[in-house]
């Protein structure tokens, strides 16, 4: 299954959004209002859980400095990435793709298609708190 944000432009360089979202931490400014818990486990490890939905457990997976942040599942049993491109449209502004990719079988997919859409769109409207 493979969902796509809007890309988001953010009137910050590249560098400054990948340092903000290599910082795990941050992604509670990412959430959604919806949230029920946002715990830091480590350094690369943050668990999250949105209301009515099980807690979901995120690794730092790979980066790729001012380009690409991919986060993913800590547990294989649901495996899925999210992945963050950057392009640098100037000085202090740049764009920024999300991106779901996950492998769930037909019933999973059809449960999760809209949360995980909602939840996309939310991550990148939140874009714009990045450095307030």
């Amino acid at each position: 299954m493979h969902i796509e944000a809007s890309k988001k432009k953010v009137a910050k360089s590249d560098k400054e959004v990948f340092e903000f979202l290599t910082d795990i931490k941050n992604f509670e400014t990412l959430m959604p209002d919806n949230i029920d818990k946002f715990e830091v486990l480590d350094e690369n490890t943050f668990k999250f859980a949105l209301k009515g939905m099980p807690e979901i457990v995120l690794r730092l997976k790979e980066q790729k400095p001012y380009d690409k942040v991919i986060l993913g599942a800590a547990s294989d049993k649901l495996p899925f990435t999210l992945t963050a491109d950057i392009e640098s449209l100037g000085e202090n502004e740049s764009e920024v793709a999300l991106n779901f990719e996950g492998e769930f079988n037909a019933m999973m997919a059809m449960m999760i298609k809209a949360p995980i859409t909602n939840f996309m769109g939310t991550l990148s409207n939140n874009l714009d708190k990045i450095g307030q």
